[in-house]
């Protein structure tokens, strides 16, 4: 289902978690059809019986409708940790805004309901989620908890980050993530969201992101960018002015002329970074802002099942 699809039946809801919500109760109808059909709508309730477990807590009426073997999940089990991490540099505030768009357009938007949805689905399988937000700071820390109060605690706080948009703020990226990596103590999935327009070496940054590996972790980086403006560069055929909005540089330019260009040097940028994440055993995934967020969804299965 295309994004735009989700948000126009939710269009009246302006609540984050209402969203997500909306979005996850959305894919997991569609399930059925998918490769993770053994997860079913119950699965919030329910998790598949491994052999060799006790068969105390299966659920034999389950068993009767599905033919399948699941165990009864009980409110205080916790499967999985997983660490999610926003970049809220300058760069990730773009594009601007139309009144008429939602906040779901920009970067650090889109990236703010992707974790929201991913909070969700985390909540819904009784896994323990945290968060870290850094810019030219690092803005806040929270571990790994699976409690209602605690999903509360952290949905105000992205709610907070898109009320208070960051203007011409550099960040010191490969400081913040060896920081973050020395607080994630125990084994977990650790999901960045950045668009990866960093002021640093490229080798500082990866060596900072198999820190995040370190303890066993499982480290997912979403890529998330413009395809329009970003990617593919189109504007209109006039001369413009582009500007860092985190340094403030200028340059001045005809997008006519440097189209071909950019567009072979982006590819070229986007394929650098996926084979290093590939060398370092990172999950890379570039995503549009404006897609939907199956890609991101599906992802998390997939690596949780690989996680063990």
């Amino acid at each position: 289902m295309k994004i735009e699809n989700q948000i126009q039946k939710i269009s009246s809801f302006k609540h984050l978690e209402l969203l997500a919500k909306q979005v996850v109760e959305g894919f997991i109808s569609g399930m059925h059809k998918s490769p993770f059909h053994g997860f079913s709508a119950e699965f919030a309730e329910h998790k598949i019986y491994n052999p060799g477990e006790s068969t105390k807590h299966i659920d034999w009426k389950l068993f009767a409708k599905t033919d399948r073997l699941y165990t009864k999940r009980y409110e205080e089990e916790t499967n999985m940790r997983c660490h999610l991490i926003i970049d809220n540099s300058s760069s990730m505030h773009y594009p601007v805004l139309k009144s008429n768009q939602g906040f779901y357009e920009s970067k650090i938007g889109f990236s703010v309901l992707a974790s929201a949805v991913l909070m969700n689905l985390l909540k819904k399988q009784r896994d323990a989620v945290g968060l870290s937000v850094y810019s030219n700071e690092y803005e806040y820390y929270a571990p790994e908890k699976g409690s209602e109060r605690h999903h509360r605690m952290l949905l105000d706080k992205l709610e907070l980050v898109l009320e208070n948009p960051k203007q011409s703020k550099n960040t010191d990226t490969v400081a913040y993530l060896h920081q973050i990596a020395e607080k994630i103590h125990r084994r977990s999935m650790v999901v960045l969201f950045t668009d990866m327009f960093q002021s640093a070496n490229e080798e500082e940054i990866f060596k900072a992101l198999q820190h995040l590996k370190h303890n066993k972790h499982k480290v997912i980086v979403f890529h998330v960018y413009d395809e329009k403006s970003e990617l593919k560069l189109e504007y209109d055929g006039v001369p413009r002015k582009f500007i860092d909005v985190e340094t403030g540089e200028t340059v001045n330019l005809y997008t006519e002329q440097t189209k071909e260009i950019y567009e072979k040097e982006v590819n070229s940028f986007f394929k650098k970074i996926e084979n290093n994440c590939m060398q370092y055993k990172i999950q890379y995934v570039p995503v549009a802002v404006g897609e939907n967020f199956e890609k991101i969804m599906t992802t998390y299965l997939v690596e949780k099942q690989r996680f063990g």
